[in-house]
This record gives C-alpha cells, sequence and structure tokens, in this order.
C-alpha cells in the first residue's frame, strides 16, 4: 500500500476515519491547497544489531513504506496531531506541552517530544496541525517511532526557518527517545530515515557519526522483508536491560584496562571478552564485539559485489542475537532459520530491537514465489500466526514532496 496520493483524498479519508461527529477540524477536502507535504522512509537494518548505543558500526537502508506529514497553520496558539490509523489525537495549547512521556498520549508522545523540544530551545513555533498517513506496521522493527520524530522536526526546522541540519535532526531526535520517551536507544534509526540514499546502504559509525553511502547492488537478488505480526514494544521489552549489559561490560573490560575512558564496548578485542568472568556480561560483550566486526565484513563484500558472503554474514548475525545477546524468540527464530534453509536463500536474519518485529532475508528473484509460498506455510503451522513478505528497495530519507 502507498501513501495516499491526493491531499483531498487524505483529507477525505481522515474524516471518515474519525467519523462520530465530534470533531470540528476547520477545513474541507478543498482546501487541499493550503497544505505542505512532507514525507520519511521507514529502514530495515542490514546488518549491525544494537551496536549503535555500544559506539559502533551499522549498515542500514531506507525503504519505501513510510509517514507522509500534512501541515498547515492554525490561527490561535493550539497544535493538532491526526492519524489516518489512530482514533487517538492531541489538541493541546503551546503553552501545556508535556515535559515527559505520557500513556494518555498513545502515538501523539513522538511528535510532541520534539515540538517540546523545539520549542525549549527558542524555535518560535506557533499553532499548527499536523496530519500523518503511515504505511510503516507499527512495533514490527521498522522504526515507525523514529520515523515520526524525523518527519516531524523536519517539518517544524521548515515552517519556522530553522536550519535543517539532518545529522542533527538526528541527534535531536535520539534525544527526544532518550530522555522524552525514555527508551535509551541509539543513533541508528533517526539517523538512517533522515540521511540514506537511494539505491545505496549507509555505513554510519555511531561514535563519530561518520558515514558512508556503499551502493546496494543485488543483480538477481532482491531483499525481502518479513512481518512477523507479532508487534514488539522497546519501552516494555528488555531494551533497557541490554544497555545497562553492555554498560556493566564496559565497566568490568575498564576495570581490567582492556578499554580506556571514552573507548566503546566495541573498541575491545575479542580476547578480552572471553576474559570477562561473568558469562551473561561475556556473551553480551560477544555479541557485540563480533557484530561489529561482521559489519566491516559485510561492508567489504557489497563494495566487491559479493552477496554470498553477505548473505552468510547475515545468518551469522542471527546466530550471534540468539546465543549471546537474546533478542530473538520463537517467532523471529522460526522465520530467519527457515528462511536460512530454503533453496535460494544466500542468508537471512532478524532487524530492529528484537523481541518482534521483522526479519530480512535476501533471496534469488527467480526463487521468490517459492520462497514465500514455503516460508509462510511453515511459520503459520508452527505459531499460528500468518506473516507477511514483500520485496523492497533502498530509497531517499525524509523530504519535502
Amino acid at each position: 500500500m502507498n501513501p495516499i496520493e491526493d491531499v483531498s483524498d487524505f483529507l477525505d479519508n481522515l474524516i471518515r476515519f474519525f467519523g462520530d461527529g465530534d470533531i470540528d477540524f476547520g477545513f474541507s477536502p478543498n482546501d487541499a491547497g493550503s497544505y505542505y507535504q512532507y514525507f520519511v522512509p521507514g529502514r530495515v537494518n542490514l546488518i549491525g544489531e544494537h551496536i549503535d548505543y555500544n559506539g559502533g558500526l551499522v549498515m542500514p537502508i531506507a525503504i519505501a513504506p513510510g509517514i507522509r506529514g500534512l501541515y498547515k497553520e492554525r490561527s490561535d496558539d493550539y497544535i493538532g496531531l491526526y492519524s489516518t490509523t489512530h482514533k487517538a489525537r492531541a489538541i493541546i495549547a503551546i503553552s501545556d506541552l508535556p515535559l515527559h512521556y505520557g500513556a494518555d498520549n498513545d502515538w501523539c508522545n513522538y511528535p510532541l517530544g520534539v515540538i517540546r523540544y523545539l520549542k525549549d530551545r527558542r524555535v518560535p513555533i506557533k499553532g499548527f496541525d499536523l496530519f500523518f498517513d503511515s504505511t510503516l506496521p507499527e512495533g514490527s522493527g521498522l522504526s515507525s517511532s523514529a520515523a515520526i520524530e524525523v518527519l516531524t522536526a523536519y517539518i517544524l526546522l521548515k515552517e519556522y526557518g530553522g536550519q535543517v541540519d539532518l545529522p542533527q535532526i538526528a541527534v535531536m531526535c535520539q534525544r527526544v527517545e532518550n530522555e522524552f520517551i525514555g527508551v535509551k536507544c541509539g543513533i541508528m534509526d533517526q539517523f538512517a530515515v533522515a540521511n540514506c540514499k537511494k539505491d545505496h546502504a549507509l555505513l554510519l559509525n555511531c561514535n563519530t557519526f561518520e558515514h558512508e553511502h556503499i551502493p546496494f547492488e543485488l543483480d538477481d537478488y532482491a531483499l525481502l522483508v518479513i512481518n512477523s505480526k507479532k508487534p514488539r514494544s522497546l519501552i516494555k521489552s528488555a531494551y533497557n536491560d541490554r544497555k545497562a549489559e553492555s554498560d556493566e561490560a564496559v565497566k568490568q573490560l575498564r576495570s581490567k584496562g582492556a578499554l580506556r575512558e571514552g573507548q566503546y564496548l566495541v573498541d575491545a578485542s575479542m580476547e578480552a571478552v572471553a576474559d570477562i568472568g561473568d558469562e551473561l556480561i561475556r556473551r553480551r560483550a560477544r555479541h557485540v564485539v563480533s557484530e561489529n566486526l561482521r559489519v566491516k565484513h559485510a561492508a567489504n563484500a557489497l563494495r566487491m559485489g559479493d552477496l554470498h558472503t553477505f548473505g552468510r554474514l547475515m545468518t551469522a548475525s542471527h546466530t550471534s542475537m540468539k546465543d549471546d545477546y537474546e533478542v530473538t524468540g520463537l517467532e523471529m527464530d522460526m522465520l530467519a532459520e527457515t528462511a536460512q534453509n530454503i533453496d535460494g536463500c544466500l542468508g537471512a536474519r532478524m532487524t530492529g530491537g528484537g523481541f518482534g518485529g521483522c526479519a530480512i532475508a535476501l533471496v534469488r528473484k527467480n526463487a521468490i514465489q517459492p520462497f514465500t509460498d514455503i516460508l509462510s506455510r511453515r511459520y503459520e503451522k508452527a505459531t499460528g500466526l500468518l506473516c507477511e513478505i514483500y520485496v523492497t528497495q533502498a530509497c531517499d530519507g525524509v523530504r519535502e514532496i
């Protein structure tokens, strides 16, 4: 499904969606010409999971499903937030913006956190309405929260004359996620949906923000996204626990002199990791250090057009996330491990923070249909869930349309 193409159709759809008669939007579909349109993609991470908050390398692409935003000025000092996919909405005075995440605000927390951040930094925000139309399945690991944060920041900086610096927008939105939402995530998701480039993978150093656009040329193969249909929530999951365990690994390695102050977990050697006494912490550190090495090898494989090596690294990444980092679970293991053993698949892995969401697979184009049939049937039999499989391509990051 693509975003609604015509603004008047979007507005018509929004009115029909609410359809409860208790809201006066102050517009009609005939008023479409006064809206400004923007789009932000989702993302999938090709390899480099749970590395961003450990200061290492990740390699995401932006994907075509995403979120379209419509902006319109208001004549008062209120902010209205609406979505074509959620009944929850927010109509709030600028002077009453919340200071932190509130359960009652539902999805609106993400744009509200960004608006609060900009207001506190004296961006001269006035009353406006924002309307969102998303084709990103939430809780799927395709970064819907980062997408709506980056989209909101980009729109407001464009509309209120602020400096539109895409790397800085990513940093801002990561801070919103950390401090307002309460998820101790790294920079990857926000940086990817802001900065990715069509037909390229983004090799990003999450410590220095140095990045390289590497051609993502698959020739006779295609990248498939496989939605497990098991939603996940990083706030309710063990995501923050993994961050704490990684921090503990750094603490123990520094106490042994294996890491200097200012270095990250990815800077440790595998030999030093093997000497960590606590078995759980040792396994967490082993995933991080080995995964960072896999990203380096994967980038080289793409540069050389070696998709077979790239696929093997994808599979090794999933095994590490399953055995050492323990962020996969029944559904993700069933998808990835079944996919790895179907003819025509070069490699498969969970993508995203874990605990549900999506997997990705690199599959020969002429094998996509039998691959899809076999994987769907076996997954439903094992879990009772119907997965959703589609081909994706690397696209550009946030933009005005």
